[in-house]
């Protein structure tokens, strides 16, 4: 008896120990860290279950929507996909803040009578967990007896560039009896919608039948209000009228400000800058106040900026200064209170690189304005040490010398300016300056013939530009003739011919009160890429 209980108590000891072990080992498998392995990912969106009022409801009356889902959502970046149509006033609350199954709108404004209104969420409604979108979700309703069905499709395209910039703004103002121009400057459209990608189309639905001014803004505050300091302009010149199955392409352009001078600075003890917006070429500024009898002035504009310098002797001991800036038939008049300040001492700087082509121009800036240059105090001398003789001339207009001499491939040369080269206006003459630089080989840079096909009209100007858009070499034709662009350095290019249909030279944009479009520019189908030692032939057939 005693052995079968000692037997017994073994195997008793051992079942214990096996059920111990069995739940150690289910212990340590459940404390493995990772993922445990489940079902396929969740890609379906989330589901309407019911909308309160129903979407395409009539006659809404109410200030409150309620839409459930069969799980829970949230909105991700709601206040920049949606689109209401047409806008209201004050921003309705949208809810949930995190997540819910239910999406809420509350109504602020005093809805108008017999309209229809969307609410486009574009891609703003996601699922909780995976974030799967309920893709461009629109609720309709009308505050009359039935919903406006009519269409209006297009294309946004831009005046400079070979894509529009998105999103794009398209617009439609009712032109009823009320409508002015001047609208767009001060209130919200009556339908708005915006473009769906790159392509720059555009779609609205649940319009009314009528008349309307079909626009495009791409704009910087988001208020759908037209602000030309900031925003780019398209329109279409006639008003549209629905119903219609006809698309129209609008065209994104930056208007220039009329001109309008901004408020003058004293830059230092000499110097003051006159700030300017819209276009300028002929600003004149004149003292009022009283000066010496040998008093003089010099002017200079700021390369690509709209800035005017000017510079005096000898210094006025006053509180201020009077002056009269003219523009064409504009005349203001404008007084800059004095500061203590010290006088700019003259400083060079250079407006190229280290490396040069064989027709380059070398070009320095200075601070102050130039008066006069010594060209024998100018030395050239290239890699071999030989000596080349160079010109030396100044632009007044943007104050730069500018240093010519010939040049050969694959050659550095060393550019020096001795003390009396250059003298400014103060009588201050520059110190030794010293420029290395250097030309490449001809087979560093690539070559382009360009064959035009249906130019339907001339002059044209041809530009090649960098990626940026910055032109990097252009050509002005009068008649057609086969193009050559050399000396260019390896990269991809944009091609493009602007039709300049006012003669002047340069590309002109447009002005939406006058309804004068921007001079049209064409683009080559694709990027052209340039490589070092290559010779490309190209063929362009406008369309």
């Amino acid at each position: 008896m005693k052995k079968f209980n000692q037997t017994f108590a073994v195997k008793h000891r051992l079942l214990l120990f096996f059920i111990s072990f069995l739940f150690m080992l289910s212990f340590m498998d459940c404390a493995k860290k990772g993922t445990p392995d489940g079902g396929a990912r969740d890609t379906i969106p989330p589901v309407i279950v019911r909308s309160i009022p129903e979407n395409y409801s009539t006659n809404f009356s109410g200030d409150e929507i309620e839409i459930r889902f069969d799980e829970y959502i949230k909105l991700k970046d709601v206040n920049r996909e949606l689109i209401i149509s047409p806008p209201l006033k004050y921003t309705p609350v949208i809810t949930p803040l995190n997540t819910s199954r239910i999406l809420k709108i509350k109504i602020l404004d005093t809805l108008k009578p017999n309209t229809t209104y969307s609410f486009n969420f574009g891609n703003s409604i996601v699922d909780n967990n995976e974030e799967n979108k309920f893709e461009y979700f629109k609720y309709v309703f009308s505050t009359g007896s039935y919903i406006d069905s009519l269409k209006l499709s297009g294309r946004v395209r831009d005046a400079e560039l070979v894509a529009p910039e998105i999103p794009t703004t398209v617009l439609l103002y009712e032109a009823n009896e009320t409508f002015t121009d001047s609208l767009i400057y001060s209130e919200k459209p009556t339908y708005i919608t915006v473009t769906k990608d790159s392509t720059g189309t555009f779609e609205f639905s649940n319009l009314k039948e009528g008349q309307y001014l079909l626009l495009a803004l791409k704009e910087k505050n988001s208020d759908y209000i037209f602000q030309p300091q900031n925003d780019k302009i398209g329109f279409v010149s006639d008003f549209v009228t629905l119903p219609t199955d006809s698309t129209y392409t609008v065209t994104l352009f930056k208007e220039l400000p009329e001109y309008s001078l901004a408020r003058p600075k004293q830059e230092a003890k000499n110097h003051m800058t006159f700030g300017y917006y819209g276009p300028e070429d002929s600003l004149a500024v004149e003292v009022l106040s009283t000066v010496p009898p040998d008093f003089e002035s010099r002017t200079y504009n700021e390369r690509n900026k709209d800035t005017l310098h000017y510079w005096y002797k000898p210094p006025i001991e006053t509180d201020s200064i009077t002056f009269k800036v003219t523009s064409r038939n504009q005349i203001d008049t404008t007084t800059i209170r004095m500061r203590e300040l010290y006088a700019d001492s003259l400083k060079f700087g250079s407006l190229g690189s280290a490396s040069i082509k064989l027709n380059d121009t070398i070009k320095l800036s200075a601070n102050t304005p130039l008066v006069s240059v010594n060209a024998e105090k100018v030395e050239v001398m290239a890699k071999d040490s030989t000596f080349i003789s160079a010109e030396i001339k100044i632009d007044s207009k943007y104050n730069t010398a500018n240093i010519f001499f010939p040049k050969r491939e694959d050659q550095s040369y060393s550019v020096r300016l001795y003390p009396g080269a250059i003298t400014d206006f103060f009588g201050k003459e520059n110190d030794t300056l010293k420029y290395s630089l250097a030309t490449k080989s001809a087979s560093d840079y690539g070559t382009m013939a360009l064959t035009l096909n249906n130019v339907n009209r001339f002059p044209i100007i041809v530009q090649l530009t960098n990626s940026k858009y910055e032109v990097v070499a252009e050509k002005y034709l009068t008649e057609n003739q086969n193009i050559l662009f050399e000396a260019l350095n390896p990269d991809k290019y944009y091609l493009r011919i602007i039709y300049d249909d006012n003669g002047n030279g340069r590309w002109d944009t447009g002005n939406f009160l006058n309804r004068l479009s921007p001079e049209r520019i064409i683009y080559y189908p694709k990027q052209i890429e340039v490589r070092a030692n290559w010779s490309l032939n190209e063929t362009f057939t406008l369309k």
